[in-house]
């Protein structure tokens, strides 16, 4: 392996919580992407850990219109009580994990330095809401969230709420797929700038986006998530959004998840080489430049190309971006710099 391989590497997106297994995330599960005896093979210092509460089905169907679009059913909206209780499960799975020892849950910004400092202790773990659904309409419930550890909120999966409209899944399409924040999301927002929570942008309409925008809270973060140039389905992002989030200081976490980053769509792991994840890499770095490109993998919450495998395969994806020219410097901020860049300017 190469000189860059002691590089550390920050996740910028896993659903290991609400995977199933999640019972044996500190000791290791069979099948899935990510636990922690594979973060420490991958040299994983730090991930974002979402919360997810499914809808039912969560829009697993298919339907092909005649005009040869691929469209996934629209998931349905999830209650907010019963996203409340998922959540709050969710949210005690990972403070048991930190009591234990396994991970350490970072809620100000040396948390994550340490993690990076010190590879003999546990690796910091971000906790993330993906959809806002468990908050309650006067915005309570988010300071006891907080108080627990959230530190970064995504305001939608692909399914509309009371904050915002989700894209759809949608191949091929552009990401404009309906109206944008609701009143009480850009409240919400509001808020979350205040209390120091990042917000993501991952899954969320154009509209949407543009709506964030405008309101100038922080850098624009959009956590997994691939460039529509390539891959021209609805959750990957135009030319215009990279540009945008680069005005703002913001990054991309690169997706990892076959669909987004095919230009067919298709799910197969065995035929998507790990080379489709470095050209999403080299797009977006060269397009809006590196200090704005960053890992966002969807472990446990997609399918993954099989070269890579799981976290664990992060030390093969750092030499394929060597091969493919970059810098072990350049690496290092893909890899980690960033993520800890927006993150402090977020928390402060």
């Amino acid at each position: 392996m190469g000189p860059g391989s002691n590089i550390p590497v920050f996740d910028g997106h896993n659903d290991s919580l609400t995977a199933d297994g999640h019972e044996s995330l500190s000791d290791g599960k069979p099948g899935g992407h990510l636990d922690l005896p594979r973060m420490r093979a991958g040299g994983v210092r730090a991930g974002i850990f979402a919360a997810f509460t499914r809808s039912d089905g969560d829009g697993s169907a298919t339907v092909a219109r005649n005009d040869g679009v691929l469209e996934f059913q629209p998931a349905p909206p999830v209650a907010h009580e019963h996203a409340a209780a998922v959540t709050n499960s969710l949210v005690g799975r990972l403070l048991a994990l930190e009591r234990a020892g396994a991970i350490r849950v970072a809620r100000r910004i040396a948390d994550v330095d340490r993690a990076a400092a010190h590879r003999d202790e546990p690796p910091a773990a971000i906790m993330h809401f993906e959809g806002a659904e468990a908050i309650d309409t006067e915005l309570e419930a988010l300071y006891a969230y907080h108080a627990a550890g959230l530190r970064s909120l995504g305001l939608v999966w692909s399914r509309p709420n009371a904050f915002a409209h989700g894209v759809p899944f949608v191949f091929p399409s552009s990401p404009d797929t309906g109206p944008g924040l609701t009143e009480l999301g850009a409240r919400l927002l509001r808020r979350c700038a205040e209390l120091g929570i990042l917000v993501d942008l991952a899954h969320i309409n154009e509209a949407g986006f543009w709506d964030t925008a405008r309101l100038e809270l922080g850098p624009l973060v959009v956590s997994h998530a691939g460039a529509h140039a390539i891959a021209p389905c609805s959750r990957n992002l135009t030319d215009r959004q990279l540009d945008a989030i680069a005005g703002t200081g913001g990054l991309i976490g690169v997706v990892f998840a076959t669909p987004f980053l095919r230009p067919d769509f298709e799910r197969d792991a065995e035929t998507t080489p790990l080379t489709a994840i470095v050209e999403h890499v080299r797009y977006v770095a060269d397009r809006i430049g590196v200090d704005h490109t960053a890992f966002g993998s969807d472990f446990d919450g997609a399918t993954i190309p099989a070269a890579l495998g799981g976290a664990d395969g992060y030390p093969k994806l750092i030499d394929a971006l060597r091969e493919d020219g970059f810098s072990d410097a350049e690496i290092e901020a893909i890899a980690w710099r960033n993520w800890r860049r927006v993150l402090d300017a977020w928390w402060r």
